[in-house]
């Protein structure tokens, strides 16, 4: 069974950064797909970033040129990178991976999920 661990979230002024990790374990797929999420309280949750295995990305527009999504495969961790950080950042985010070659951005395609970290960014 793959576990996802996510840590890093906090609050943070706007203008400022702040790195999320996701720790996976239990999984023994050699390829997949990963991707982080956020999802404000009673809205949908929506696609943050998403990376292939061979490293092809997509990014919701509105982090784009801000946010990194990169992953370590020695460590089985996955980073998403947030730089000049907005109050329409805060959010809850989450990691999710799923097997597979193809790039994937809709939620319901992934099968596994972490339980989500808080990001909250002040003006």
């Amino acid at each position: 069974q793959v576990q996802l661990a996510e840590s890093g979230g906090g609050s943070v002024q706007a203008g400022g950064s702040l790195r999320l990790s996701c720790v996976a374990s239990g999984y023994t797929y050699s390829l997949y797909c990963v991707a982080w999420f956020r999802q404000v309280s009673g809205k949908q949750r929506e696609l943050v970033a998403a990376m292939d295995p061979n490293g092809g990305t997509a990014y919701a527009d509105s982090v784009k040129g801000r946010f990194s999504i990169s992953k370590d495969d020695a460590k089985d961790i996955l980073y998403l990178q947030m730089n000049s950080l907005k109050s329409e950042d805060t959010a809850m985010y989450y990691c999710a991976w799923d097997p597979g070659r193809r790039l994937k951005e809709r939620e319901e395609e992934f099968k596994y999920w972490g339980q989500g970290t808080q990001v909250t960014v002040s003006l």
